[in-house]
């Protein structure tokens, strides 16, 4: 498929929302403050870009801390259980709790922990990502081709020798799969954390013109997130398939 060909079906298939959009708002008897129209949306982007701007910029920075942080956390915590049975056994049921209590339980305590600045949001980034990065690197790891493993255990492969060069190896696409599925979802917990307790950023920007039945405000919020969370999920897809250019990635399918 060329490039033309991937550029074109998403701006048709938007296109088409849009319409759809506007047929209900202009048609279908729905009252602005409910559904405002997709013109009534682009007119307070542009009224509201700076403070639209200044939220979308918060909302970036937690992002992509608790990014780095979870990720990062993720494939240690990963590794280690992958070097001792011990860790593994005493670690998951912990992982699987994270992610057995909802995250809007736990963005009042963390707000309550850690402030009401950035560093809650941050780790509640952090909980949402954590478990996606650590299970798809877990898997990865204990998935190493058999073969490779026989080979490296008749070369005389040190169980460190064979974890480096043999099974981070053969685990790395399967952390990309992990770190493509993080990268889509760490703006929720960013958002979430603000929803709760924020003086800034595009959630806190949306609940506020909420409460003011300042709706369109709040789609002009959601647009400028979305748009976001799509060129951050395209800018991270694109360094790793250029990290890992030897795995083969097809596009648009």
């Amino acid at each position: 498929m060329t490039v033309a060909a991937r550029i074109l079906r998403p701006v048709v298939t938007l296109l088409g929302l849009v319409c759809i959009w506007w047929g209900i708002a202009r048609w279908g008897h729905v009252p602005p403050y409910l559904l405002p129209a997709p013109d009534a949306v682009a007119r307070s982007l542009w009224r509201q870009r700076a403070l639209l701007g200044d939220s979308a910029l918060t909302t970036l920075i937690e992002t992509a801390c608790g990014l780095a942080l979870g990720v990062g956390g993720g494939a240690v915590l990963a590794l280690l259980m992958a070097l001792s049975p011990v860790v593994r056994r005493w670690t998951m049921p912990l992982v699987l709790l994270s992610q057995a209590v909802p995250v809007f339980a736990l963005a009042p305590l963390l707000v309550l922990w850690f402030g009401f600045g950035m560093a809650s949001k941050i780790v509640m980034a952090v909980l949402v990502i954590f478990f996606p990065v650590t299970s798809s690197f877990a898997d990865g790891l204990r998935q190493t081709p058999a073969d490779w493993i026989d080979l490296a255990r008749t070369m005389g492969a040190s169980r460190w020798r064979m974890l480096l060069h043999v099974r981070l190896p053969a685990a790395l696409p399967a952390l990309a799969s992990g770190v493509r599925v993080a990268t889509a979802i760490a703006p929720i917990g960013a958002v979430v954390g603000e929803w709760v307790g924020a003086s800034s950023g595009l959630g806190f920007l949306m609940q506020t013109a909420n409460t003011r039945f300042e709706t369109d405000l709040m789609f002009a919020a959601l647009l400028v997130l979305a748009a976001m969370t799509v060129v951050l999920w395209w800018g991270m897809d694109l360094l790793l398939g250029r990290v890992l250019y030897w795995v083969p990635v097809r596009h648009g399918e």
